[in-house]
């Protein structure tokens, strides 16, 4: 019990900063779309989009963390795009909520070679707060602490940066979340001021015939403020129908960057979109000591696409079966 409770320290120490000031990102990010990792995607496409996301961590395991989220983009213009995204994360005792409001601006570098630049930019408002109203006695602390007088609530304010690279089937994503210092800790003074995450994510789609296709893709992370790095490996394979509706399959496995051929989690996911609805499923099994007492991570997205004129610039045209990568 004691080596459980130690890797519940460290897990939920990881997830909590690895949260802070941010959206979370899951591996389960395949199951959502594009927009979910980096604001340089909004409004590339030919629809409105709008996902719901609900996600339980570690199903088994008391007080596990939860996570509701809400994503949107939608073109403005020919060349732009803005999205919302918003999330209610319950870990423990504690609480976070938040909202990105986002802008992307699209680029034509070459229309011959379908070449395009885009660049994206958030602004990002989280409120945490430690739930002291289920705090309750036990045999062992008969009374709760009267130094614990309020909900310890605090809100941050922080922007994120991205630039995304387009060459026919190939994307390469670069993303700098949390560019701003953070305020020094009105509680304990023991988390880092740096909060800054950069993010790479790129992949590339290979036509098998007119009505399928593989996505194989990659998705790095990087925590500037104490070093930590980790390194998703990912595969989809869709297939189509005559009118472009398809459904996918696919799995991702997450190493840390100093644990190499050693995944820290691994899932099937898979999805379909029949006509303006979508929906999707994720798994991720964590591979440690965890394992033991739960019965993973579970994710399940539903979306609508929402029909908007088609853009007459191809650097935010959608992809389907012909052309462009379909952002979904």
């Amino acid at each position: 019990m004691k080596k459980l409770l130690q890797y519940l320290l460290i897990a939920l120490a990881m997830q909590s900063y690895g949260q802070e000031l941010n959206l979370p990102v899951f591996t389960q990010y395949l199951a959502d779309n594009d927009f979910v990792v980096s604001p340089t995607f909004a409004g590339i496409g030919d629809n409105f989009r709008i996902r719901a996301n609900g996600l339980t961590q570690w199903v088994g395991i008391k007080n596990a963390p939860q996570n509701l989220a809400f994503y949107s983009d939608i073109r403005l213009g020919t060349r732009s795009g803005a999205g919302i995204s918003a999330y209610v994360d319950r870990n423990g005792h504690t609480r976070q909520n938040g909202v990105k409001l986002s802008f992307a601006h699209h680029l034509i570098l070459d229309l011959t070679t379908q070449q395009y630049l885009s660049f994206g930019l958030s602004y990002n408002v989280n409120n945490f707060r430690i739930a002291i109203e289920d705090f309750n006695t036990t045999y062992e602390n008969p009374t709760i602490d009267p130094r614990v007088t309020d909900d310890r609530s605090t809100t941050s304010h922080n922007f994120d940066v991205g630039a995304l690279y387009r060459i026919g089937e190939f994307w390469l994503s670069a993303n700098a979340n949390n560019i701003l210092p953070k305020d020094d800790d009105p509680f304990t003074g023991f988390e880092p001021n740096g909060l800054l995450n950069l993010q790479f994510y790129s992949g590339y789609i290979f036509k098998l015939s007119n009505y399928s296709e593989v996505e194989p893709s990659t998705f790095v992370q990087v925590f500037t403020g104490d070093g930590r790095s980790s390194t998703d490996l990912n595969f989809r394979y869709r297939k189509y129908n005559g009118n472009d509706d398809f459904y996918w399959v696919g799995g991702s496995a997450r190493f840390l960057n100093d644990q190499v051929l050693q995944p820290l989690n691994i899932g099937p996911m898979a999805g379909l979109k029949k006509s303006f609805f979508y929906v999707s499923y994720a798994y991720q099994i964590t591979l440690n000591d965890l394992t033991t007492y739960n019965t993973g991570t579970h994710a399940v997205t539903i979306g609508f696409d929402l029909f908007q004129s088609l853009s007459v610039c191809p650097c935010t045209k959608g992809k389907y079966r012909k052309g462009n990568k379909l952002y979904q």
